[in-house]
């Protein structure tokens, strides 16, 4: 049982983050005050959306310098805090080395964060925002799991650097976390495993690997059709919930797999077709699999086909009921997510006037 005391300071890494922002915002509307660490406090431009939301918030925002590879860069910001939110991490996957630009920083950034913990006396509780993908590779690896269901209990085994590295990055960050947690016993340690992350950005120009599979759907670069890709959704809102509660309740523990929707990509499209269908060529039908793995590969960088043999045409569950239960999380619908994030990419400029 771990209490807050809401007078401290929160520190947030990667404040200007997609998930970030949104928690940011939660954390201010309670009157908080919030560290928030950034690689450029001067980037005035990158922080217009977070300035913009303390003036509107009761709490208020304090800017520190700290970069993710730098050891110790964490150490000003932490004073004080009890509470610490380790949301930086890369989230990309068009990388030219995998282990230098994805596992290296994911590992070390999370060392940084976690050691300066370990030395900062004030420090009562550090959530890690990790990912499914650190419970799951490929979508094949459900069918060895009892109902085929991810929960909480289960270990990614089957990434590697050559393999889906995004996913191998997060679990190998994640079990450093909780190896640096289980060797000292002054704070303890929770995790955020959210499924893809969708909805509408703090910063309307929020970069994430979730903006580019959904322009995809408006641009026309999907237009002949989707692979029935199995994945799991969740609004970006609901995500920075599971933050600020897994932070704020005392009984707060362990991993939260935070999912608000088994689906599939060609289900996740068809939610705009209502609002958007007739204005933009939205992907109505599914892709075979077999001319998914002979042109994916060709068309999408980062994409193999091994990764689409694993993936395609494989529904994805998972089981989020610990964080409904323990958190009170409630989700919301995927339409609602998709078509303010579609609008917000429309007015944005992000996709040409429908």
């Amino acid at each position: 049982m771990t209490t807050i005391d809401r007078s401290a300071p929160v520190l947030v890494t990667g404040a200007t983050g997609y998930v970030a922002g949104w928690l940011v915002k939660r954390l201010l509307d309670e009157g908080l005050t919030v560290h928030a660490a950034v690689r450029d406090p001067g980037a005035s431009d990158k922080l217009q959306y977070l300035n913009q939301l303390a003036e509107e918030a009761p709490g208020t925002i304090r800017y520190f310098k700290a970069d993710l590879l730098e050891e110790g860069s964490y150490a000003e910001a932490m004073q004080g805090c009890e509470l610490v939110y380790h949301t930086a991490s890369p989230f990309t996957l068009d990388v030219k080395d995998p282990q230098k630009d994805l596992v290296d920083p994911a590992l070390q950034g999370t060392r940084n964060v976690l050691e300066e913990a370990n030395r900062v006396d004030s420090v009562k509780r550090v959530i890690v925002t990790s990912s499914v993908v650190a419970i799951f590779g490929d979508n094949s690896d459900l069918q060895s799991l009892p109902g085929g269901i991810l929960t909480e209990s289960v270990w990614n085994t089957s990434s590697s650097v050559n393999h889906q590295p995004y996913a191998y990055s997060k679990t190998v960050a994640e079990k450093e976390a909780w190896r640096i947690a289980e060797g000292q016993d002054r704070w303890d340690l929770v995790t955020i495993n959210p499924a893809l992350v969708i909805g509408p950005g703090i910063n309307p120009r929020a970069t994430s690997e979730s903006f580019n599979i959904v322009k995809q759907m408006g641009d026309g670069s999907t237009k002949p059709g989707a692979p029935r890709l199995g994945l799991g959704v969740v609004d970006v809102r609901d995500v920075a919930e599971a933050h600020f509660l897994a932070g704020f309740t005392p009984e707060a523990c362990g991993r939260y797999i935070v999912s608000g929707h088994n689906t599939d990509l060609v289900e996740l499209a068809s939610t705009l077709l209502e609002k958007y269908g007739d204005r933009y060529p939205i992907p109505r039908k599914a892709l075979p699999k077999w001319l998914v793995w002979l042109v994916g590969p060709l068309v999408t960088k980062g994409t193999s086909r091994r990764m689409i043999s694993r993936n395609v045409d494989l529904p994805w569950k998972a089981d989020n009921s610990k964080g409904v239960r323990e958190l009170g999380l409630s989700y919301r619908s995927m339409k609602e997510s998709m078509e303010e994030m579609f609008q917000q990419m429309i007015d944005s400029g992000q996709l040409r006037k429908g």
